[in-house]
């Protein structure tokens, strides 16, 4: 999850996310969104990840044309018709790990879904944003879940402690050929 605003500064490290996502053999699943997720999922897809895109509209129309999403890096997009928010909890529902880099108000909403749904959750820190700001924002808040927050500044590292995490958590298979 991240911001839907290109970022210049955080495109070296949106790349190494999506090459170290590909290496994991990990689904990527993201909102069909532009910016710096856009570039997550173009590197993760030509490194090979599999990409599925949630999308806010109901079809392909109202993706492009109303919501103004692209089409061009996702292997598959699932329209949802449920709007951003809407489209914001079926993807974090979806996802054993939940990863941040940059981020705003769309990354914040779900931070929060992942936070009460105690999902693992990433933070690349270093990125600006929601990710930066996710440990101050549980610390002020104090509410207690069954989440697990992991930071790092390193895309390949902080992949690595997510998917062990998950399947530590969820009894999944880890891959670490990465």
């Amino acid at each position: 999850m991240g911001s839907s605003e290109a970022a210049a500064d955080v495109a070296e490290t949106a790349r190494a996310l999506g090459e170290a996502i590909a290496r994991s053999d990990s689904l990527l699943l993201t909102g069909a969104t532009t910016g710096v997720i856009h570039l997550v999922g173009r590197t993760a897809r030509d490194a090979g990840a599999l990409h599925m895109g949630i999308s806010p509209g109901e079809n392909k129309r109202e993706h492009v044309e109303t919501f103004k999403l692209p089409t061009d890096v996702c292997d598959a997009i699932i329209y949802t018709g449920f709007g951003l928010k809407g489209r914001n909890v079926v993807l974090v529902r979806s996802s054993d790990v939940v990863i941040f880099i940059a981020g705003s108000i769309g990354s914040l909403n779900e931070f929060t879904i992942a936070y009460d749904e105690g999902k693992i959750i990433g933070c690349l820190v270093g990125t600006g944003g929601v990710a930066d700001e996710i440990k101050r924002i549980v610390d002020t808040f104090n509410k207690q879940t069954n989440s697990q927050i992991f930071y790092d500044d390193d895309a390949t590292r902080l992949i690595e402690i997510c998917l062990t995490a998950a399947a530590t958590v969820r009894d999944l298979p880890v891959n670490t050929r990465g």
